[in-house]
């Protein structure tokens, strides 16, 4: 069986920035083990599989080297730009139905794609005594200044929420290898840190989910479903602008919409390609 294949660089203003993704376009679902080989064998932080119903209308899946995920955000947008200029190139929109529900990308101005994702909010978070020194430690950082809690964002159903007062603590960040198990200690299966951001930018976060076999996520639309209404609630402002400070880094554009977050982005054609299998 041969099967096509683009690795698209989303939320990535140039070629070799943001957070690479596979976009594999399927005739119907494979089997869920052969997915996910697919997907280690990729070794990216997402392979996106998808299944057109109709016309703009496609089922859509996601998965890690180790595992399917509930919501991500950069593989949908690369899967919105395959379609667009690969698929079926005079579509302005197009509605992907996932486990987070339907998701819709739409054409934006220039060479934006326009991402609308349900928002996640969070809460504060008291750790057991001691876990924000370790946490710290784990991270080679100072403690952060506050801990929350999201159910839903990032690579699935649980996710803490660390915020430091700066932008340089973000970007100095330096994970170890027990901060996975540290994470599990309560409950969370990733972790965003975050802070306020620089320059033109309104905030700023890394991501990091070793539970899912993402040590680190170079630009995670999913987190910022949950850093778009919590930054705009702290700025008193619905439209921002977000950087993550991974080494690839990325622009995220932000607009809080209530119950949606309205993420936008540019996208770059890495590799197109054919799987045999």
């Amino acid at each position: 069986m041969t099967l096509r294949i683009w690795q698209v660089d989303a939320f990535a203003d140039k070629l070799f920035e943001g957070n690479p993704a596979a976009v594999v376009p399927l005739e119907a679902w494979a089997d869920d083990r052969r997915m996910q080989q697919i997907a280690a064998e990729n070794n990216l932080s997402e392979t996106a599989f998808l299944v057109k119903k109709a016309a703009g209308k496609y089922d859509l899946r996601w998965f890690t080297p180790a595992t399917e995920v509930d919501l991500c955000g950069h593989a949908t947008l690369a899967s919105a730009w395959v379609i667009f200029h690969r698929l079926e190139k005079n579509l302005d929109e197009v509605r992907f139905q996932t486990r987070s529900g339907e998701l819709i990308v739409r054409r934006g101005e220039g060479d934006y794609l326009a991402m609308s994702l349900p928002s996640a909010s969070c809460r504060p978070l008291a750790p057991p005594d001691g876990f924000a020194r370790d946490l710290a430690s784990a991270l080679s950082a100072s403690p952060p200044q506050e801990l929350h809690f999201a159910d839903k964002g990032g690579a699935g159903a649980g996710t803490l929420v660390a915020v430091w007062p700066h932008a340089q603590a973000i970007g100095a960040l330096r994970p170890e290898g027990n901060l996975g198990n540290l994470l599990l200690s309560v409950g969370a299966h990733s972790l965003i840190a975050t802070a306020p951001g620089f320059d033109d930018y309104d905030f700023v976060s890394r991501f990091f989910a070793p539970a899912k076999g993402v040590a680190e996520d170079p630009v995670t639309g999913s987190a910022h479903c949950v850093l778009t209404p919590f930054w705009a609630g702290r700025l008193g402002k619905s439209r921002l602008k977000a950087r993550q400070l991974s080494a690839r880094g990325g622009t995220v554009l932000c607009t809080d919409d209530g119950a949606r977050s309205l993420l936008e982005g540019k996208c770059a054609l890495y590799l197109t390609g054919e799987i045999q299998i």
